[in-house]
């Protein structure tokens, strides 16, 4: 019996960054549901490769493949990509002024309905649920009002972007670093959201360096990045041995 293909599949991706090679071959596979998470030092090319999927403009693909769910995900308009059940969240989120987070959220999610075949959520109903999810990950609900991340603390900013991950229910996430300025209570958060979504299917890659929060999601299968290439891959004993010893030792160890 043939086994089904990945949701991710990623072949010999190399991607330049203004006329540097930042991503020199990576390849990997994400099934449906799967939890990947992804380690490596900085510059390694972990940011790199979440826009590259993405869609940034300044992250130009010099050769290899990407399919998403069956479709040459290079191919595709950032846009389509989101619509095709693709999520990818910045390490750094912006600011957007002027543009209202709920009205931002809500088009969003409309717009990933359209894609799916159901019908457009009104304001009344959106706002129902995005309130509730927004006091699940410990959001004030005022901030729905509020400019995209206008003011918004640094983990204030990554539990908007959990809220809109919440709320789209993608395919695949890819999180980088959603830990880093977190509380614990926002950690917990993160744990919770991804317990929940996997149980419906959705599959991630989780760019994490934070031993305990990795722990707690369970991963399938621990990356680690080096130099823009896989360089090993393993289970959560991996994610040990790196916060043991770090990414250079754990290098030469694997090199011997």
């Amino acid at each position: 019996m043939t086994a089904p293909e990945a949701l991710l599949q990623v072949r010999d991706l190399r991607v330049d960054v203004a006329e540097r090679n930042v991503l020199k071959s990576v390849s990997l596979d994400v099934p449906a549901g799967a939890l990947l998470v992804l380690m490596g030092a900085n510059g390694s090319g972990k940011s790199t490769l979440g826009l590259t999927l993405a869609g940034h403009p300044r992250y130009r693909v010099a050769g290899g493949s990407a399919r998403f769910a069956g479709q040459d995900l290079l191919a595709l308009s950032p846009e389509a990509r989101a619509r095709a059940g693709l999520f990818v969240s910045f390490q750094a989120p912006p600011e957007i002024p002027g543009v209202k987070n709920n009205l931002f959220i809500r088009t969003a999610l409309n717009a990933v309905r359209e894609a799916r075949g159901e019908a457009p959520l009104d304001a009344f109903d959106f706002l129902g649920d995005a309130r509730a999810a927004a006091a699940r990950l410990g959001l004030p609900e005022a901030m729905l009002g509020r400019p995209v991340n206008d003011g918004f603390s640094g983990g204030e900013r990554k539990r908007n972007e959990l809220l809109q991950l919440a709320v789209l229910r993608p395919r695949l996430a890819v999180l980088d670093e959603v830990d880093s300025g977190m509380d614990v209570d926002g950690v917990r958060a993160v744990v919770q959201l991804v317990q929940d979504l996997r149980a419906q299917g959705t599959a991630f890659i989780v760019v994490s360096h934070y031993l305990q929060l990795i722990e707690s999601l369970a991963p399938d299968a621990v990356l680690r990045l080096d130099q823009g290439c896989i360089a090993e891959t393993g289970s959560l004993a991996l994610a040990t041995d790196i916060a043991r010893t770090g990414f250079v030792r754990t290098a030469e160890a694997q090199a011997a």
